[in-house]
C-alpha cells in the first residue's frame, strides 16, 4: 500500500509564543516513510525541535516571534504499519476519565443502553453503531472545549465529538479506548480526522462512528487520551490566528471498501 499525505498551515503570530505541531506521520515498523517538512517565518526558514511522545507521536516545537508562519508537510507512506503493542499501563490509563472523555459520567447511562454481558468485540461494534445513529455530523455545531457530555446533549458534532463520545461509552462499559488523529484518504470533507482505538483481546482495534473514510487506509499521526493529547496545533503563551489549513490524503489505486462491521487495525 502506498499513501500520500500533506498538510499546509497559514498562521499569523500576533505575540511571541511557543507552538507545538502534531502533523507528522508516526514512524512505525513495517512502513517506509519519505517526508519533508518546512517552517517559514516571514520568508525565513526556521528549524523546529522534535520530541517523541507515547506511541510514537511526534511533536515539533517552535519558538516564534510575531509575523507570518507557513508550515508545510508532505509524506509518502509505503507499506502497512505493524500494530502497536498493548501494555498493562495502557489498559489502566485508557479506562480512566479524561478532559474530553469523562467516562465516569456515563456509568448509569450505559447500564440502561447496552447489555454489559455482551462479549467485548461485539460490544465495541454495538457502541460504535449507537454513536453513529444517535449523532448528526454537522460542522460548526461544536466548540473546541466541548466534551462527550456536551456532544450527547447536542446530538451533533464532527469527528472529534464522535470520537470523544465513543471513547467515553467504551470506557464506561469497561473497554479501554483512546483517540487517534489520522490522515484519512477518502474522507469528505477532507481534514485532519479523529478515530477511536479500543483494546480487544490485547489488540488495538480501530472504529469510526462517522464512517467518513475506510479504516484500512488510515495513517496514524498522534495517539492519546483525547483531543488534549492529539491536537494538530497547540499554542503556549502569545496570541495567534490560524488563517487557513489544508489537508490532503490519497492512496495509489482504489480506496478499500469498509462495511464498518468488522474488526480491523490502523496500519
Amino acid at each position: 500500500m502506498r499513501r500520500t499525505v500533506a498538510a499546509l498551515l497559514d498562521i499569523e503570530i500576533d505575540e511571541a509564543t511557543n507552538l507545538e505541531f502534531k502533523i507528522a506521520v508516526t514512524r512505525a515498523p513495517g512502513v517506509e516513510l519519505l517526508e519533508t517538512m518546512s517552517f517559514v517565518h516571514d520568508g525565513n526558514p526556521l528549524e523546529p525541535r522534535e520530541i517523541t511522545a507515547e506511541h510514537g507521536t511526534r511533536i515539533h516545537l517552535l519558538d516564534c516571534a510575531p509575523g507570518k508562519l507557513i508550515v508545510s508537510y508532505d509524506a509518502t507512506v509505503i507499506g502497512r504499519a505493524e500494530p502497536l503493542s498493548v501494555s498493562d499501563y495502557d489498559v489502566s490509563k485508557y479506562l480512566r476519565p479524561s478532559r474530553y472523555a469523562e467516562a465516569d459520567k456515563f456509568f448509569g447511562f450505559v447500564a440502561g443502553q447496552f447489555d454489559l454481558a455482551t462479549p467485548p468485540a461485539e460490544l465495541l461494534l454495538e457502541v460504535t453503531r449507537w454513536v453513529s445513529t444517535h449523532l448528526s455530523y454537522v460542522p460548526g455545531t461544536s466548540r473546541g472545549t466541548d466534551s462527550a457530555v456536551d456532544t450527547l446533549l447536542a446530538g451533533a458534532g464532527v469527528c472529534r465529538d464522535y470520537s470523544h463520545l465513543t471513547i467515553s461509552l467504551l470506557r464506561a462499559v469497561g473497554i479501554p479506548a483512546r483517540l487517534v488523529a489520522v490522515y484519512a484518504p477518502g474522507c469528505d470533507p477532507m481534514d485532519f480526522h479523529a478515530v477511536v482505538e479500543a483494546n480487544i483481546d490485547h489488540v488495538w482495534r480501530v472504529v469510526d462512528a462517522t464512517q467518513l473514510a475506510p479504516r484500512s487506509n488510515l495513517v496514524r499521526i498522534s495517539t492519546g487520551r483525547d483531543a488534549a493529547d492529539t491536537a494538530f496545533l497547540d499554542n503556549h503563551g502569545g496570541s495567534i490566528t490560524l488563517h487557513a489549513s489544508e489537508v490532503r490524503a490519497v492512496v495509489d489505486g482504489v480506496l478499500d471498501n469498509d462495511d464498518y462491521a468488522t474488526l480491523t487495525s490502523i496500519g
